[in-house]
């Protein structure tokens, strides 16, 4: 029987940043859809083990975990070459890995400008460059997890908000320069989760008030988007979709 041309069973998908939140759900999304995952992960080691164990009862051996420090590009091709030898193909790079934190302006250091514009911005740029040729074999994807606050910028988070702008643009001019045989798309995430660092009851109603359903999302309503690029858009690329409740329809 000819295989559903829509399937994903047998491809393989590159999560950066995968052991926790987003990535998490997004890797269980696309392991249920039949993808195998190399999980990469900097420090969560414990968690990312975890994953792959849940992972794995459903279908072993699918889940390779990678540990690599993104802000080390040097780091890269060995990645790549683990990748390589895990399944032969790459099909999907999900660049989620991202440092989050206040830089307000008048106490930002180098150091956190270095951090976040390395893990939001320079670390995926050369993370796909890399990739490219495995991507290109298998007519793959690229999906960035990009934010609203690239467009709108985050009060007294501006080396963030200036990392996030810098990925935006920079899934539009790889969608240009990995044309036509490898699409590149960004998602960017609302009201999904609340920082680590942790939200006052009455900055999260403000949040949410000014949303146009009222309500937070779920990292579900994430995934399920990315698995829609990956299999159901095989005509979309340079874009980014906005999933945040309609919180950008207002000031």
């Amino acid at each position: 029987m000819a295989q559903n041309p829509d399937s994903l069973e047998g491809k393989v998908a590159l999560i950066t940043g995968a052991a926790h939140r987003l990535g998490a759900q997004i890797a269980r999304c696309l392991h249920a859809q039949g993808l195998d995952l190399v999980l990469h992960y900097r420090q969560s080691a414990a968690a990312a083990r975890a994953l792959q164990a849940e992972l794995t009862v459903f279908r072993p051996p699918s889940v390779l975990l990678v540990q690599a420090d993104l802000h080390d590009c040097e780091q890269f091709p060995a990645v790549l070459e683990r990748v390589s030898a895990f399944r032969g193909r790459l099909d999907v790079l999900v660049n989620n890995a991202s440092s989050f934190y206040p830089t307000p302006l008048d106490q930002v250091t180098e150091t956190q400008w270095d951090d976040l514009i390395g893990s939001n911005l320079k670390g995926p740029f050369f993370l796909t460059q890399q990739a490219a040729p495995l991507l290109r074999a298998a007519a793959g994807c690229v999906i960035n997890l990009v934010d609203i606050h690239a467009e709108r910028p985050l009060k007294d988070h501006a080396v963030y908000s200036i990392a996030k702008a810098g990925n935006a643009m920079m899934v539009k001019a790889l969608a240009r320069e990995l044309g036509p045989d490898v699409r590149v798309n960004g998602i960017a995430p609302g009201a999904i989760l609340w920082p680590e660092q942790g939200l006052s009851d009455d900055a999260k109603r403000e949040v949410l008030s000014r949303t146009a359903l009222l309500r937070a999302g779920s990292p579900a309503d994430i995934a399920r988007t990315l698995l829609f690029l990956v299999r159901d858009a095989p005509y979309i690329t340079g874009q980014i979709i906005a999933v945040d409740g309609g919180r950008t329809l207002q000031q």
